[in-house]
């Protein structure tokens, strides 16, 4: 995926001396070479533990509480529910919506001369 060869390297070291200087740059790469043994450590501590858990579930020391029986293994699954006979009734449609007088019309008839 990221290969980094011989020359990239040198053009990184070339590039970092030029950007920090003489004076900052082996602080800088003792503090990497720090931060990437600390890294290595962690993923080793976190291989071997990942192995240890690997190993005791291969020992299948859980006991007999734990493991299925053979026939319950081995049963055929349960057929599925038949579908339901009859659906559920579709809901009632709700009565079409009348839209208040307005305040116009109201207005209108009251004003008009009888």
């Amino acid at each position: 995926m990221f290969e980094v060869g011989f020359t990239e390297i040198i053009l990184i070291l070339g590039i970092a001396l030029l950007v920090l200087g003489p004076e900052k740059l082996p602080k800088l790469a003792n503090q990497v070479g720090r931060w990437a043994g600390r890294a290595r450590a962690m993923a080793r501590q976190l291989r071997a533990q990942l192995d240890e858990e690997v190993e005791v579930i291969s020992k299948d020391d859980f006991g007999p509480t734990v493991r299925k029986p053979a026939s319950k293994v081995d049963a055929p699954a349960a057929d599925p529910p038949p579908p339901a006979q009859h659906a559920p009734p579709n809901p009632p449609n709700p009565p079409a919506y009348v839209a208040p007088e307005s305040d116009a019309a109201v207005t209108e008839e009251t004003q008009r001369p009888s």
